[in-house]
């Protein structure tokens, strides 16, 4: 006797990360029909804080194969597959137009952000970033250019205040489960509809890397705490400098409490000078403060700021900033 998926489209997915994995959980879950799964090799040097793809499909019997990039064994795999339908979530590598192409009822990529906003790589790190309060999910055609292709659907929700790009990560993995659940059937009877790209709402974020979580204490407190909130952990942090050191911020908070603003004397202090009030130590922004939470030096322990290992550092009087700066 045949399976209940056998006589389905046959499905090829290209996914990574937590998207990836919500991606292929959901489409076992609605018992799919998942003829190869394409996913990437671990980096070495990439903190792994997601759930794994290739374990998954090993676990259900779905022919799995890892690299990093479409490679010669990769097209010999997807043809075996005979695909009729694509699905990448957070597939990393270039897909082929001879993948693409083959597909009969179609290729479909899920995006985190709400095209046409936020193209590019790292949208989630960009939107939290950006002190945005919306992003979510989209599924569009897969075209020659970049996320540029029809939609299909869109799950959006909103970024909280106190959201991180983890936090946010998670609430994108959940919107790709609902629209995979909602939108499988559309996808495997060929009836989805297409709506076109509004070109003039269209905005586009590159990739991002360690060296950009560097704070700027000319900035106001917001914007630094968006910064901070948007790499903070599984991220690589946002950071400055202290006495040869880097010093990694992992949680600061505006200052909204008016009687503690009230006991600052912001015309004494300049960006990034290090304001100790009791055991709260507080740095002066471009306008307004922020209160740290969580610190630590460079491959150290996170640590709460009044702890003792910064006894001689984070005193009032001493400064951050973005360059190597000499404690007095």
């Amino acid at each position: 006797m045949k399976k209940i998926t056998d006589a389905r489209p046959k499905i090829a997915l290209f996914a990574y990360s937590q998207p990836g994995y919500a991606c292929l959980e959901e489409l076992i879950a609605n018992k799919a029909n998942v003829s190869a799964v394409f996913t990437h090799i671990d980096a070495e040097d990439e903190g792994i804080w997601f759930d794994s793809v290739f374990e998954l499909a090993k676990e259900n019997n779905i022919k799995v194969y890892r690299s990093k990039k479409v490679d010669e064994e990769a097209l010999k795999i997807f043809a075996a597959s005979e695909a009729d339908i694509i699905i990448s979530a957070y597939y990393r590598a270039i897909i082929p137009d001879e993948i693409l192409n083959a597909a009969k009822l179609g290729a479909y990529n899920l995006h985190g952000s709400l095209l046409p906003k936020y193209r590019g790589r790292a949208c989630i790190n960009w939107a939290v970033l950006n002190g945005e309060k919306q992003t979510g999910v989209t599924m569009h055609v897969m075209t020659a250019k970049a996320d540029k292709g029809d939609i299909i659907a869109q799950e959006a929700f909103p970024i909280e205040i106190n959201d991180t790009g983890h936090t946010v990560f998670l609430k994108v993995s959940q919107a790709v489960r609902i629209i995979i659940k909602k939108y499988l059937p559309v996808l495997e009877n060929g009836t989805a509809k297409h709506s076109i790209q509004d070109e003039s709402q269209a905005t586009k974020f590159g990739r991002r890397c360690p060296a950009d979580g560097i704070i700027d204490w000319t900035k106001d407190a917001n914007t630094i705490y968006n910064l901070i909130r948007s790499v903070t952990h599984p991220f690589p942090g946002a950071f400055t400098f202290f006495a040869k050191q880097k010093l990694f911020i992992w949680w600061a908070e505006p200052i909204l409490d008016s009687v503690l603003r009230e006991k600052i004397d912001y015309t004494k202090y300049k960006p990034g000078d290090i304001i100790k009030l009791d055991d709260k130590v507080i740095i002066k922004c471009g306008s307004n403060c922020l209160l740290l939470k969580k610190v630590a030096w460079e491959q150290q322990p996170d640590k709460l700021p009044n702890d003792a290992v910064f006894k001689s550092t984070l005193k009032t009087g001493a400064h951050l900033g973005e360059v190597l700066i000499e404690s007095e």
